[in-house]
């Protein structure tokens, strides 16, 4: 168990946790919620004792071993891979290096000989036997095979290292786990045995994650960050989602029905209060109406863009059509043999274990990559927009965000243009930041103004979530929803392409699946795992 007793956190004036209050119990896993800035990152570096609160403390049950998600992925380059996993158990791994040291002496002394059985016992308690194999087991769960648990974490590749020190957090049955985005440049596979691992611990974990798939799958309880306060809520992300927009939903309605009395009783008094024969009434409905409080709903520090997706114009029957296409990098081909007849009110998600294949199909059919041989024509009707997931030229200047948002509009008006941003979120003086200091987050805003403003009938996005919290993450999905044009995609979040593609695609640099139906439907297929399983394996 680990306890949190009035904890606050104060920088300068101010207050960003006030008098947290809260019980973290064995066998459940706890989903931290909260708008970008309400300190979800930094409530967990309390949790782990990487911040100190400005008043309160964070207790934890004697004897018990707290495991964290480790950020800094060059913290351990100069260990082999397995170690690191090790050291996931700090204690165990102190033992076994103490052991080898004791070993090692070539005067081997009585005294020696005596640290050694003890700390012989302690391992053979810690169950130190299995450690490695159950690291290696762990490991190659995760994607990473035996032959590279000897290597140095520096000569992993970034994506294997998250993985690597992923398992780091998981090795040993830790009593307490925390996780910060542990789902981050994890494919579907990795993520889908994450989930299974979570289900089935039976110790405290506490999770944050903008997946809200995986926040379903794996949490027991949601504990939700705003104004200052954590308020724990029995259930995973949707049933909390959806029960506080059914509770702001009755708390709007019995303050209209006050309001509608309020001025009924206004009305009342205004048209009788100077009548003599009304005048006892009017004055006895004064009193009520004094009486009358309207609850006002504090807005949350949650703010939802307005993310609108109109067509200027409807597409006619030719969309796109790719032939024969194939491309590839310096480590090899990407994709090959790639033939997609793209039909009206098509939504398809691409997906690849290779990310590049797809940012790379998306950046030749919007003619900013050229592919190696093959071609793609658009219907005569298509007005397209591309939302690249590398943004980075788009913001090589000092324009403010309404001069930077002006130059792709037909209509320079300033409030034209403050009305695309407004419903990015972007209000006041901060449409007058410079675009070269923006986030992740707010460059993706950004480019999706820019995507509004077009208005096309035809869209490819690449990963439009990424940076984005939970509530512009939902914006986006029903946008992609409500949308009635063609949507070419991918994205990492299960959530939205389960609910926006009805056809899915899956490049390979040996050749492409192509499936109308949707996401969940084409991960369970036995066809289509036989299919892939059949394409991989002429790759290995």
């Amino acid at each position: 168990m680990i306890t949190v007793t009035n904890v606050s956190l104060q920088y300068g004036k101010r207050v960003l946790f006030d008098e947290v209050n809260v019980k973290f119990t064995p066998g459940n896993c706890y989903g931290l919620i909260g708008a970008n800035g309400a300190g979800k990152s930094t409530f967990m570096k309390i949790l782990s004792g990487d911040i100190e609160p400005t008043k309160g403390q964070v207790s934890i049950l004697p004897g018990l071993r707290m495991s964290v998600l480790k950020q800094n992925h060059f913290e351990f380059d100069e260990f082999t891979v397995l170690d690191t996993v090790l050291m996931g158990n700090k204690r165990l791994y102190n033992i076994i290096k103490e052991k080898e040291a004791i070993y090692a002496k070539a005067d081997f002394s009585e005294e020696d000989g005596n640290k050694a059985a003890e700390l012989e016992a302690e391992f053979a308690e810690m169950n130190g036997w299995d450690a490695e194999s159950d690291a290696s087991s762990l490991l190659t769960n995760l994607g990473i095979p035996v032959e590279s648990h000897g290597k140095q974490m520096k000569d992993m590749t970034g994506k294997d290292k998250v993985k690597i020190l992923l398992t780091q957090a998981l090795f040993g049955n830790p009593d307490i786990l925390l996780l910060d985005e542990p789902t981050n440049d994890l494919d579907v596979e990795t993520i889908a045995w994450l989930e299974n691992f979570l289900a089935d611990f039976q110790n405290t974990v506490i999770v944050i994650s903008h997946d809200r798939h995986f926040l379903d799958a794996v949490c027991t309880h949601t504990c939700d960050i705003d104004y200052g306060k954590l308020k724990t809520y029995t259930g995973n992300y949707s049933f909390w989602y959806h029960m506080s927009q059914l509770a702001l939903k009755q708390k709007a309605d019995q303050n209209k029905k006050i309001e509608d009395k309020r001025a009924e009783l206004q009305e009342f008094v205004r048209r009788f209060s100077a009548n003599a024969s009304k005048s006892s009434q009017a004055t006895s409905r004064k009193k009520l109406l004094d009486k009358l409080v309207v609850d006002e709903i504090p807005p949350s520090t949650r703010r939802y863009p307005g993310i609108i997706l109109k067509q200027e114009r409807e597409a006619g029957d030719q969309i796109l059509h790719i032939e024969n296409l194939q491309a590839s990098n310096s480590d090899g081909i990407l994709f090959k043999d790639v033939n997609i007849n793209v039909t009206k009110g098509d939504k398809i998600a691409f997906i690849s274990k290779n990310h590049l294949a797809i940012t790379a199909l998306f950046d030749i059919i919007n003619e900013e990559a050229k592919a190696d041989k093959g071609e793609y024509k658009f219907g005569t009707t298509i007005h397209k927009a591309y939302l690249p997931n590398d943004n980075a030229k788009y913001f090589n200047s000092d324009l403010n965000l309404i001069d930077w948002l002006r130059q792709f509009s037909t209509d320079k008006d300033e409030s034209f243009i403050r009305g695309f941003l407004g419903k990015m979120l972007f209000s006041g003086e901060e449409v007058l930041k410079k675009c070269n200091v923006l986030s992740g987050g707010e460059k993706v805003r950004c480019m999706t103004s820019r995507l509004m403003l077009f208005n096309p009938n035809f869209i490819v996005l690449d990963e439009p979530t990424n940076h984005l919290d939970l509530e512009s993450i939902i914006s986006y999905n029903d946008a992609l929803k409500d949308y009635t044009g063609t949507i070419l995609f991918t994205s990492h979040d299960h959530e939205l392409v389960q609910t926006v593609a009805n056809r899915i695609i899956e490049l390979t640099p040996n050749g492409m699946i192509d499936k109308k139906m949707s996401y969940d439907e084409y991960l369970s297929n036995t066809a289509v795992k036989e299919q892939r399983e059949k394409l991989y394996k002429q790759l290995a």
